[in-house]
């Protein structure tokens, strides 16, 4: 399988590179466990890799991948919750800083989305991705009704950026995150990477807008 043979050729590359400029990181992190103060919750998208965007250091982020980067609200009855349980080590036990929601531009979870090609999927056992996605159905069905009036406006990134926003109202539904929130030991962000652009906008709280993040070279 060459696939495969990449990867492990891709592990050489690393073992002699970056492990050995990094070992006493690496050991570090071994001897004393890990203990990032950002969680971040990304796309399973392979062209986005958040450890890339934000060349982060290993043990930096704890991060965790789904599709379209969506937190469900708090359901404590019932079910296998990865993103839950995740998010629950970080804030709980990590005892992170900050939750990033970290979005993305040509999402395929997004585009099938206002496409309708998961509202079929949910229906039936077995079916997975439907249910998810359901999730934003109803910003969904807003950012149609908004561009079916106003055509120049760009549906892809309104439902990316509004499935954000749903996942930071969501984190606020689990109590321990609105706990942290409120007393001022957690931050939640929002923030969309646009692949084409390779430009970063982080939501404002104030304004509830996206804004492009600034290159300023002499911080480097």
């Amino acid at each position: 399988m060459p696939e495969f043979r990449a990867l492990l050729d891709g592990y050489r590359r690393f073992r002699s590179g970056p492990y050995s400029d990094q070992r006493a990181r690496y050991d570090a992190l071994a001897n004393q466990g890990q203990s990032p103060k950002v969680m971040v919750i990304a796309c399973s998208d392979s062209r986005v890799d958040p450890t890339i965007v934000f060349d982060a250091e290993p043990g930096q982020m704890f991060v965790v991948r789904n599709v379209a980067n969506l937190v469900p609200p708090y359901e404590p009855a019932g079910g296998q919750h990865g993103a839950s349980a995740a998010i629950e080590y970080a804030v709980t036990q990590l005892e992170v800083h900050h939750i990033v929601v970290f979005g993305h531009g040509m999402c395929g979870g997004i585009q099938a989305s206002l496409s309708g090609a998961f509202d079929e999927a949910a229906i039936g056992e077995g079916k997975f991705i439907g249910r998810w996605m359901s999730m934003i159905r109803p910003a969904r069905d807003q950012v149609r009704a908004a561009a079916a009036l106003s055509p120049d406006i760009d549906a892809q990134r309104a439902l990316e950026q509004a499935a954000i926003r749903l996942s930071l109202a969501n984190l606020m539904s689990f109590p321990f995150v609105a706990e942290r929130v409120e007393d001022g030991r957690l931050k939640l962000q929002g923030a969309h990477f646009a692949i084409t652009e390779g430009l970063l906008r982080v939501l404002d709280p104030v304004t509830d807008r996206f804004e492009a993040v600034e290159l300023d070279w002499r911080a480097s």
